[in-house]
């Protein structure tokens, strides 16, 4: 068998008597170049008789050979680290391992947080899409294994900064984890990192309470998705900033009259909509569980009030449901609806105002044409737009350009 040992900066001293006796007794001991002056004092052999695991293709060539041996890598060796080239290459059957903690359980050890609720993704020799797409979903902690060569550290507080969540998370850089060098600390995501930083580091980003701002602050519309409050258990669910100005365009607000939101999500659309026209009345309604709260919350974070926020099915909406002066919108923002989108829209099509305005937001041509068929039966003057959008996420010393999910935005008019 080849005893595959995963090691801290502390070893061999630090290690399990059991595991220090198996690298005493190994005829063959791998070992990275960096730890075979240390390792050879210890084991009081020569040097030279040690093998390195820097060049894993040429350490496979040389373990094919032998019956018997000891490999130290660092912390869990199939997490990121030579286990995996060592399976394929010689076979699962011919290995045992043997993990220490790896630099993620390091990492949130000297934060002192649990991380069982954590998440994590890897760019090494990648690009930091899947890092803008993890963003999305607004974790709650996020460890990130970084490139030294593809920006490090810098790259993630760049892409933070360009997913709009910059006021949301901590950035913690931990270096040298496990070593007599470790250094932990936590940065400014909007200013540049340290060009010092070691090649060694892992990323920490922790989410934070959203600080409440001075509505009078905030611009008129068209505010980052990080400023809303979202639901726990769907994070990052919610019409993003770039869709969102599109649709409050679409909506041609009146200066005065009534817009329903339906399945109104987090409120952004609606909410924002009261910030550029005060007089307009807003009815809010989204069934979700604690969705009433959350859109109360964020209306208080805009500085504004909408008419009624209801949490209920909007097809059980009846007269008796609804005060007079909200019973007939002029303006109707119809998000979600899923399966029962045709029978929310029968509704709206039925009590919308004459030159009245309907917009819906659609991920899918099936619904497009679903949709348009039934404006089209009312006599709606009807437009169809699609929209795709891209935002510029870090790569290397330049910058790419992410594609985010595209949208169609179909609008009706009342004739």
């Amino acid at each position: 068998m080849i005893d595959v040992i995963g090691t801290d900066a502390g070893a061999p001293e630090s290690l399990p008597v059991g595991l220090q006796e198996l690298i005493r007794q190994a005829k063959t001991v791998a070992a990275p170049i960096r730890q075979h002056q240390s390792l050879a004092q210890w084991l009081d052999r020569p040097q030279e008789t040690l093998i390195a695991t820097d060049d894993p293709r040429a350490l496979c060539d040389v373990l094919k050979r032998e019956s018997s041996a000891v490999v130290l890598a660092s912390g869990d060796p199939l997490w990121f680290g030579i286990g995996r080239i060592l399976q394929g290459r010689l076979g699962s059957e011919k290995l045992r391992f043997h993990p220490s903690p790896t630099s993620l359980q390091l990492a949130f050890a000297r934060l002192g947080r649990p991380w069982q609720d954590a998440s994590w993704v890897s760019l090494h020799g990648r690009s930091p899409e899947p890092l803008a797409q993890a963003l999305q979903k607004r974790p709650k902690a996020l460890a990130v294994l970084t490139d030294p060569d593809q920006g490090g550290a810098e790259t993630v507080r760049r892409t933070l900064l360009a997913s709009g969540l910059a006021s949301s998370y901590q950035l913690w850089v931990c270096e040298n984890l496990g070593h007599q060098q470790e250094l932990v600390r936590r940065f400014d995501v909007a200013e540049p990192l340290p060009e010092e930083l070691s090649r060694l580091l892992l990323t920490v980003l922790i989410a934070e309470p959203v600080p409440q701002p001075s509505p009078q602050g905030l611009p008129m519309f068209g505010l980052e998705d990080g400023f809303f409050l979202q639901h726990d258990d769907h994070p990052g669910l919610m019409t993003k900033r770039e869709v969102r100005i599109q649709l409050l365009a679409d909506l041609q607000l009146p200066e005065q009259g009534v817009l329903w939101d339906i399945g109104a999500g987090t409120g952004s659309v609606g909410l924002e909509a009261l910030r550029l026209r005060p007089h307009l009345q807003l009815l809010s309604v989204e069934r979700r569980g604690g969705g009433a709260a959350l859109i109360q919350a964020n209306a208080q974070r805009l500085g504004v009030q909408p008419a009624l926020v209801l949490q209920v099915d909007a097809r059980t909406l009846g007269d008796a449901d609804l005060p007079q002066e909200l019973d007939r919108p002029d303006r109707v923002l119809l998000g979600g609806g899923g399966r029962e989108r045709a029978e929310l829209l029968t509704l709206v099509l039925n009590r919308l105002n004459p030159q009245g305005v309907v917009v819906i937001p659609l991920a899918t041509l099936e619904a497009v044409a679903g949709c348009r068929s039934q404006m089209d039966a009312a006599g709606f003057a009807v437009s169809i737009t699609q929209l795709q959008a891209w935002r510029g996420v870090p790569l290397g010393d330049g910058t790419r350009l992410n594609p985010m999910n595209p949208a169609f935005i179909l609008k009706g008019l009342s004739m």
